[in-house]
């Protein structure tokens, strides 16, 4: 009876990790990671929070306890970086990540005695790299995606430097974020555990803003200053790593410096292509086919198979092999272009059409949950209801979306408050 009931514990919180715009498909494998991470009592509480952030207080009417104790209780989840916490004008929120990017990342950031690390290790392995549910449902659900990719830096020439934003470099969103956070890689120590890592750098994982002030108070992260934070990234460049961050203009909570041999991010965009798991940058390198002379050194680099060695069809020299693009598995990272120094053959030029970047986390929140079906979990909340501002926060991301896609929304959530003031909006443009 008691076995029975733990797992139902767990069935719960699966379901409330599954209100997330991004879900985690139930499973064998993530009712074990679940019970690895998460106690019984853990995973029963926190299956009744709500998706927003939330006090103390209003934990404790959800768990129907006394504030101290919902205090208590949320401090010691915080500690084991199953929830972030973090201050609202004098006052500590916590919330709930999904599971990636989220807990699933903070449990192995670090080395831990608290968890069996090793066997965590090998869950994630087989529920992330075996099973392709979850990872489907993380990368090619919807058009939006969680992540999107930086542009090496290194390798703009000075016109193309023209072109790259603020917020499409790595270097600008370490020297503006208000807390940097370096811990060690996930995805190498998930595959450490299992005899795979590769030789690059481990603790380089790279954390910003709200989610590196919790993850740093609590030990999980290291607190750098900016220079440290650029000096990272510039080894991150010398490895050969893609930057793969929060897909987000503004307030990015983190970028990871990824391998093509490790990194869950970089195996869906080789896995996955033709779905676009991944943003790409607004670039794509484009081959000088007079000048190259075939050493394949750029397709040994590109983390995705993009780049190929295909015949010159040269008749004077029918064994000359010059790099082609798959432009539609590229993602535009330029790490390809450290590659090719003998011939300088490769150049980053403009997409033809600009990638577009979600405003902040949640605009992308409603877009996605938009896309996936999800956007009622957002607005609405069976626990709790949603504070004016952050309800007015969700709405002014619906009312800029497309007008097809305001319709889609009004469709999902069946809201006439909703319903209302897009035709409201519409009236006033």
């Amino acid at each position: 009876m008691g076995h029975s009931t733990a797992k139902s514990a767990y069935r719960r919180l699966t379901k409330r990790l599954n209100r997330f715009p991004q879900g985690a498909p139930p499973s064998k494998l993530l009712t074990k990671i679940l019970m690895v991470l998460f106690e019984e009592k853990e995973a029963e509480f926190v299956s009744l929070l709500p998706i927003k952030p939330f006090t103390a207080q209003k934990a404790a009417r959800i768990w129907k306890i006394s504030e101290k104790e919902s205090r208590n209780f949320l401090n010691q989840l915080s500690k084991k970086a199953l929830l972030v916490d973090f201050e609202v004008a004098g006052e500590m929120h916590y919330v709930l990540p999904p599971p990636m990017a989220g807990f699933f990342e903070f449990s192995m950031m670090r080395v831990r005695e608290d968890i069996d690390q090793k066997l965590l290790g090998e869950l994630f392995y087989e529920y992330l790299n075996v099973e392709e549910d979850f990872v489907k449902e993380l990368f090619t659900r919807g058009e939006t995606q969680l992540g999107r990719t930086f542009v090496h830096e290194p390798v703009l020439s000075n016109d193309g430097a023209l072109h790259v934003l603020d917020y499409e470099r790595a270097s600008s969103v370490i020297e503006t974020a208000t807390h940097r956070g370096i811990s060690m890689c996930y995805c190498r120590h998930k595959m450490m555990h299992k005899d795979q890592a590769c030789g690059a750098p481990m603790h380089i994982c790279m954390t910003f803003n709200t989610s590196a002030e919790s993850l740093i108070r609590h030990g999980h992260a290291r607190a750098v200053d900016a220079s440290e934070g650029l000096e990272l990234l510039a080894k991150a460049y010398e490895s050969n790593l893609v930057q793969f961050g929060e897909n987000v203009r503004q307030g990015v909570n983190f970028i990871c410096n990824c391998c093509g041999c490790c990194c869950e991010a970089m195996i869906a965009a080789r896995r996955f292509a033709v779905m676009h798991p991944i943003h790409t940058t607004n670039f794509l390198p484009q081959v000088q086919e007079d000048t190259c002379n075939g050493c394949g050194k750029c397709v040994v680099l590109c983390p995705v198979e993009a780049m190929t060695l295909v015949s010159a069809n040269d008749p004077h020299r029918p064994k000359k092999k010059i790099a082609r693009v798959d432009e539609e598995r590229c993602l535009g990272c330029g790490v390809c272009l450290r590659a090719c120094t003998k011939s300088n053959s490769l150049a980053l030029m403009p997409r033809p059409r600009r990638v577009i970047t979600p405003l902040n986390g949640t605009h992308r929140a409603v877009v996605m949950a938009l896309e996936r079906g999800k956007l009622q979990h957002l607005i609405f909340d069976n626990h709790v209801l949603w504070h004016h501002r952050a309800l007015a926060a969700v709405l002014g991301a619906i009312l800029r979306l497309s007008p097809i896609d305001r319709v889609l929304a009004t469709q999902q959530v069946k809201s006439r408050y909703l319903e209302a003031m897009v035709r409201r909006f519409d009236r006033g443009k």
